[in-house]
Parts: structure tokens; sequence; C-alpha cells
């Protein structure tokens, strides 16, 4: 785990030497929304369509910098809710390079959609750029807080990242522990760490040995499928 601590805060960084499909990808999520979010009403968390929405809120590595664009684990998420026959339409939200005060100040336009389920991932730029743990935890706090007021009803999970090593034994605990006193806090579901199995592994990687590949995307479509199955399972079934 240290060692892959050590690669997921350069993961989310910009979109240098990286393919166009991966640029356009992350411009798509400038504006914070996929277009089919756009087909919903407001007051719930289902639109015309019948269908809820998982909205995924994060860096490049939620954008999928360097992949093709349908490769990004959010769009293998919706191929998985599609194969379940489960209500539901992922939303990738991601925008590469971005901090949690960058996500903090576009939540006014991604929350104007409703959505069943919020992923957040964010933070990991912020400890590339050695930010104060305490200053990043207050902010992702701010990011919760708001997602709870006016998403009310969506259920909220936070992935858990890692800082870079270099940064020292001392930060990178501090940072570790910041997800999971956030969770607790703020009453969310904590995603355990969402490079696991892929941080620090080169063949699961591309070329600048950050970000994953094809092979690794597969491996965090699983992890994140494993925390929000059990949420969009139960959401369907309670409706």
């Amino acid at each position: 785990m240290v060692l892959a601590a050590g690669a997921v805060a350069t993961a989310c960084g910009g979109d240098k030497g990286n393919a166009s499909p991966a640029r356009d990808a992350a411009s798509r999520a400038d504006t914070g929304m996929n277009p089919a979010a756009v087909r919903e009403g407001p007051g719930s968390a289902a639109g015309l369509s019948g269908k809820r929405t998982v909205l995924f809120l994060g860096t490049s590595l939620t954008a999928g910098l360097g992949l093709d664009p349908d490769s990004a684990y959010p769009q293998q998420i919706q191929r998985k809710i599609d194969a379940a026959g489960l209500p539901y339409q992922s939303v990738n939200a991601g925008v590469s390079g971005e901090t949690s005060a960058g996500l903090l100040r576009r939540l006014d336009w991604v929350l104007q959609h409703p959505a069943a389920v919020i992923v957040v991932e964010t933070g990991a730029n912020d400890g590339l750029r050695g930010q104060p743990v305490e200053a990043t935890k207050g902010t992702i706090g701010m990011i919760l807080t708001r997602i709870r007021k006016e998403r009310p009803e969506a259920q909220v999970v936070l992935a858990q990242m890692e800082a870079p090593t270099n940064l020292g034994g001392e930060y990178t605990r501090a940072f570790h522990a910041m997800f999971p006193a956030l969770a607790a806090e703020h009453g969310v579901t904590l995603m355990p760490f969402l490079l696991d199995g892929v941080a620090g592994r080169p063949p699961m990687n591309q070329g600048d040995g950050v970000h994953p590949n094809d092979a690794g995307e597969r491996v965090v479509t699983e992890n994140v499928w494993k925390t929000i199955a059990p949420l969009i399972t139960s959401g369907s079934t309670s409706r």
C-alpha cells in the first residue's frame, strides 16, 4: 500500500502527452455534467427515462485520462448496470487536474440535477501539491455538507485516496486517515482505495506509470462496483 500511495496522487494530474480521446473525455467533463443527465427533471432521483442517476465526481481518474472515453470506469459501471437490468444511468463528471477546491467551486452546477448515488473521488491532487491535510479535509467536508444539504435523497460514497510517499510518513498517514474520519463525520459510505491492485504496478498502468491502462481500469471498475452495487441493488428494490 505504501508503494501504491506514491503513485496515486500523480495519477490525477494534467493531461500532458495523453491521447486525444482522453482529452475529449476531459473536455466533456469540464461542464461537470454528462449530457445524459440533462434529460432528468428536478425534484426526484429519477428522470423522464425512469432511470435513477449514479453521479461520479472526480479527477482524471474518473474522467478516464489516456483511455478511450468508453473505457473510463463510470462507463464500464454503466455496462454492469445494464447487464444487471438495474434502472440506473451512470454520469461521468470527472475533470482532469482538479483539486478538492475546484470540485467545491463547481458543485452548484453538478448538483442542479437529481442523483440517487453520488460518488466523490477527490483530494489526491491536493496531496500531490502538498497542501495541508487539515485544509483539504475542511474542503472535502464542505463538499460533503453541500451534497447532504442539496441532495438529501442521495446515497453518498467517498473514495479513499492516498498521498505520495515523498512527502513523508507523517503526511501520508494523516492524509490516509482523513478519509475514514470524513466518512464517519458526515455519515457517508467509504469506498476502499480506488486504485487498489493498480497503483504501483507497471502492467496495470499507461506509459506515464500512473494512469490506469485498459487492464488497470477494469480492476478499478471492479473496485468501484463492489461498493456501489449493494447501494443501487437495494435502491432499485425499495422504490
